[in-house]
């Protein structure tokens, strides 16, 4: 969740930490520090609050000299935000200095048996424990030291280190949180996630569980956790460094928003061939194996977790597969009675969510096969998945997804379709059908971004809610799970979604006048139903704000403020009827005058359980 930066080299550290500090500033944090050798010692800032008060009390980097250093963005687990928790974390001598991702869940006894040492320590986190370990371990060989610590804690980790003693080296750890080395003309970096190092380098390493890593300015050398060497491939990253700018846009999520059509596009163009035909070359499966599959699990957490709510009723109602959709963060602990004939998908962002990653590896133990639909190359899920589907959306930076939303929604639609095909539920003119009506969805999404203004001006009306509802049947309760997190995150406001038949079951009752209810309604085959539970709504006083296809006209005799969507097929509504959901959210939380990329206390890779 927190962000890394190291650089050794020929430039100036402080700026370069800096610099790469603010592309991760999507991942959240509350605090921030740097620690550069100076050629003396090592020199550390730290500072609560936003990153430019760092970049204010060190001149941008200028007042901290010195061609080597660690950067860090914390997210607060041990401990207060506070600048004494802040990272970097020193022995007492302040001669070796550490940042950490992650957490180290036996800290406590570690704790202990330094303080019955002689080790005194300053802050609450787990992370100056590992300061102190590394201290007691060091007798003049870093690496020495770092495989001593690594034997002994437990958790998650990514760490980097420096020594004074040692200036010439940076060296970075990994376990079940992401960090990866990047090679440039000037020096090398390391850093949690692509964006941090695009302006240096597009040349990087994927730190793998329980790996080290040692930088020089010239070399990078990678080691296991008992020291012996390991080589390593480099990969080169297309991302443009343009792609994760604001390009004139007011917010990151706003670009995100309009980047969608393409995005959908990129995703959906490579699996398509010129017949109008469905080809995933990665999925790496056989027509024979597909057939056999008996089920489909699919594990997510968040608005990925939503887009496989909506893919259980494509894939069942296209493929006739059964599908579960299980919480990532509930899966492992239910103890699930897996089938190994059963298909688990893993559908995570950033490829790196911890409990997603955690119930791919419960699936991989049972025997089961597991598919990742991710959008980072190289991440932890999609090097560890036994098949890999990318979503091809770029680097996605505001902490509220949507067009890494819509482009799992596309790569789920493929699939289903596939399955559908290879399993003679469908013909093959058929799936040719589904294909034109998925290549239509840009050009359509296009369109309803064109009501921008419309929306913001009925937005403007609702900055000042305090409940609001969203309500929905079959596709329609998936697109208003999705909507609701979209308003709520952002904007603070108080949001539920509901299966617009559970309204009577008791959620009604919280009903009152003006309490504005977001009806979605595009499941033609649920129309009357729907607009029966819109009209004991508005019985009761709520304000419906209704989204619906073009050709349902009806809903205005019962709705107050309609909003239409292209047709489509009934099963990718979702990706046009949430276009109007996103723009909503957003426009509630401009007009609140909040910080739409970085909503409080969210990040946007959590990378713990």
């Amino acid at each position: 969740m927190c962000g890394i930066v190291g650089y050794i080299g020929r430039s100036p550290a402080a700026p370069i930490l800096l610099d790469g500090l603010a592309r991760l500033e999507y991942r959240g944090y509350d605090s921030a520090g740097i620690a550069v050798y100076d050629g003396k010692k090592l020199v550390g800032r730290k500072a609560l609050g936003k990153l430019k008060v760092l970049a204010e009390v060190t001149h941008d980097g200028a007042n901290m000299p010195g061609t080597v250093g660690i950067g860090h963005t914390r997210w607060a687990t041990h401990g207060e935000p506070s600048e004494i928790n802040a990272h970097p974390h020193f022995n007492e001598e302040e001669t070796i200095a550490v940042v950490h991702n992650g957490i180290i869940e036996n800290y406590l006894p570690l704790r202990e048996k330094l303080s019955g040492r002689g080790y005194s320590f300053v802050s609450e986190t787990d992370t100056e424990v590992i300061a102190h370990m590394l201290d007691y371990y060091y007798k003049g060989d870093p690496l020495a030291a770092i495989t001593k610590v690594i034997h002994r804690v437990e958790g998650s980790y990514a760490l980097g280190i420096i020594f004074a003693e040692h200036p010439d080296k940076v060296y970075a750890v990994r376990k079940d949180s992401p960090l990866i080395v990047g090679r440039s003309k000037d020096g090398n970096l390391i850093a949690s996630d692509v964006p941090a190092v695009l302006k240096y380098t597009r040349d990087v390493y994927f730190i793998q569980n329980n790996e080290i890593a040692e930088l020089t300015e010239d070399s990078i050398a990678f080691f296991s956790v008992d020291g012996d060497p390991i080589q390593k491939e480099s990969k080169h990253i297309d991302w443009d460094e343009n792609a994760a700018e604001k390009g004139g846009y007011e917010y990151f999520m706003l670009k995100e928003m309009y980047e969608q059509p393409k995005t959908v596009r990129d995703t959906l163009n490579p699996r398509i061939n010129e017949n109008d035909e469905i080809h995933i070359e990665e999925l790496g499966m056989t027509d024979e194996e597909i057939a056999q599959i008996s089920r489909i699990r699919i594990v997510a957490c968040g608005s990925a977790y939503h887009t496989g709510v909506t893919a259980k009723y494509v894939f069942e109602g296209m493929a006739r597969i059964p599908v579960d959709v299980d919480l990532a963060s509930e899966f492992r602990y239910r103890d699930p009675i897996l089938d190994p004939k059963e298909l688990v998908i893993v559908i995570s962002q950033s490829g790196e969510t911890a409990d997603s990653l955690e119930a791919l590896r419960l699936a991989k133990a049972g025997g089961n096969t597991t598919l990742a639909i991710v959008n980072v190359v190289g991440s932890s899920i999609a090097r560890e998945a036994d098949k890999v589907m990318y979503t091809w959306a770029g680097p996605e930076i505001a902490v509220a997804t949507t067009k890494a939303y819509s482009a799992q929604l596309i790569a789920e639609y493929l699939l289903a379709i596939k399955f559908a095909c290879v399993r003679k539920k469908i013909t093959r003119e058929e799936m040719r059908a589904y294909v034109r009506d998925l290549k239509k969805l840009p050009e359509q999404i296009e369109l309803l971004l064109g009501n921008e203004k419309r929306i913001q001006r009925f937005a403007n009306r609702y900055v000042t809610a305090k409940d609001v509802f969203f309500v929905g049947r079959g596709i329609d309760y998936a697109i208003s799970m999705e909507g609701s997190l979209k308003l709520k995150e952002i904007s603070y406001i108080h949001s539920e979604a509901y299966a617009a038949g559970e309204l009577k079951h008791g959620t009604i009752s919280l009903i009152e006048e003006g309490t504005l209810v977001a009806a979605v309604v595009t499941q033609k085959a649920l129309y009357p139903k729907t607009i029966s539970n819109i009209k004991e709504l508005t019985t009761r006083g709520a304000f419906v704000m209704a989204v619906t296809n073009e050709d349902n006209p009806e809903l205005e005799k019962v709705a107050d403020y309609v909003i239409y969507i292209p047709e489509t097929n009934q099963y990718f509504t979702n990706s046009l009827a949430i276009i109007p959901l996103q723009m909503f959210g957003y426009y509630v939380s401009v007009g609140k005058g909040l910080d739409v990329d970085k909503p409080r206390n969210l990040a946007k890779s959590v990378t713990v359980e």
